[in-house]
């Protein structure tokens, strides 16, 4: 797929693509005695019974330098659970399932909402959020990964080289993002990206003027992936997004946190493939109707926070600009798609591109609406300030209903 990065604000690591897995293995497994390593893993119970998760675990199995894998699940009850805690038996490695239905952990939850500090809405950044406290409250590791439970694709070295750049002895990155070419079965993927987050950062530096902090975010070649690794250092003051945003939102904190020279992204993958999200068209509160808006208000919110006025008059040149380009945009990628011997449905790529320049609307109506709207979860900084022995509770918790 043809790269429409503006520039190169991202340090980008390509040469990993070159090395073997099982020299990947050998390295990390060496460096794992000083920086150990854990993975989360933050997953729905459906999920177990897709196509994607078992092939996951046999492959995650045989990674060597992994010190802790943390699951996350949701929406299991009781007995789904006890089959959960079956189904990832098989893992050699030191593993915990955090059961965010369970009554331990809810008793947790209701304990921090009633102070304000817990998460407003269910989802994957609440999942994360908690396999992130639980991470800091063992203070096992050093480094910690994170990736989807839907590879269709999924290969082990994948892991190897999110985890390569944050813990290789020399190197200063305390943030890596994983990026892919997005193609399978014949079709040019990555929908949302291509057709949304592509365009929009274009239409607002035509709006609002050269920016910073677009410039950064131009810079990713996939900034929706969901795979992404950190130092342990990183974890205490992230504030994650509760709704779909998580991604732009958490390179954001990076942004907001720490200099451009220790914030990396790598390629982990020849080719990705994943559950795809419907459109959802007829239904704003899901699919990509949802994701869309989701996303644009994380944008428009940080530009907010760093200063940029918004108004009715801003959005609706935003829009046009938005529309304009995507079309353009089209063009370029039914192009890529010929040469590469893809398929492009036309139609199919303006409908949402119709689609998300509604949602851009909606999201910056919601924003004007009430602007105060906090997006994020506390950082856990914060959580510990005002409930000391909160990481207490997590592993009691964690660790009873894993007994």
């Amino acid at each position: 797929m043809a790269d429409f990065a503006q520039n190169g604000v991202i340090g980008t690591l390509h040469n990993l693509r070159h090395r073997t897995t099982e020299e990947l293995d050998a390295d990390l497994s060496e460096w794992s005695a000083e920086r150990p390593m854990a993975l989360v893993l933050p997953c729905l119970y459906s999920e177990l019974e897709g196509p994607a998760l078992n092939s996951i675990i046999e492959k995650l199995a045989q990674a060597p330098y992994l010190e802790e894998i943390i699951i996350g699940l949701d929406r299991a009850d009781r007995s789904q659970f006890e089959n959960a805690r079956k189904f990832f038996s098989r893992l050699p490695q030191r593993h915990v399932i955090l059961w965010n239905d369970g009554p331990r952990l809810q008793a947790v939850d209701a304990e921090l909402y009633a102070r304000g500090l817990a998460p407003m809405e269910l989802g994957k950044g609440r999942n994360v959020w908690y396999c992130l406290g639980y991470f800091l409250a063992t203070g096992r590791c050093q480094a910690v990964a994170l990736h989807d439970c839907d590879i269709l694709t999924y290969e082990r070295d994948m892991l190897a080289r999110l985890l390569y750049p944050i813990v290789h002895p020399t190197f200063n990155y305390v943030f890596c993002k994983g990026y892919y070419y997005r193609a399978a079965n014949g079709k040019l993927n990555g929908r949302v990206v291509r057709l949304l987050v592509t365009p929009l950062l274009r239409a607002l530096q035509l709006t609002i003027g050269h920016n910073d902090y677009l410039d950064y975010m131009s810079s990713f070649r996939y900034p929706l992936s969901g795979e992404f690794s950190m130092r342990a250092e990183v974890v205490p003051s992230l504030r994650i997004p509760s709704d779909w945003g998580l991604e732009i939102g958490t390179l954001s904190e990076m942004y907001r946190n720490y200099s451009h020279h220790r914030i990396c992204q790598v390629d982990i993958a020849d080719a990705y493939d994943h559950k795809h999200q419907p459109v959802s068209e007829e239904d704003p509160s899901g699919g990509l109707h949802r994701m869309s808006v989701d996303i644009c208000k994380a944008l428009i919110r940080k530009l907010a926070v760093n200063g940029k006025v918004f108004s009715p008059e801003v959005f609706r040149t935003l829009k046009a600009s938005y529309y304009r380009a995507a079309l353009d945009l089209i063009d370029h990628y039914h192009n890529d798609a010929l040469m590469s011997g893809l398929t492009l449905d036309r139609h199919s790529e303006e409908a949402t591109v119709e689609l998300f320049s509604q949602s851009l609307m909606s999201a910056g109506e919601q924003f004007l609406r009430d602007p105060h709207v906090a997006p994020f979860i506390p950082s856990w900084s914060r959580v510990t300030s005002a409930v000391p022995d909160v990481f207490e509770s997590i592993q009691d918790a964690v660790q009873q209903d894993n007994a």
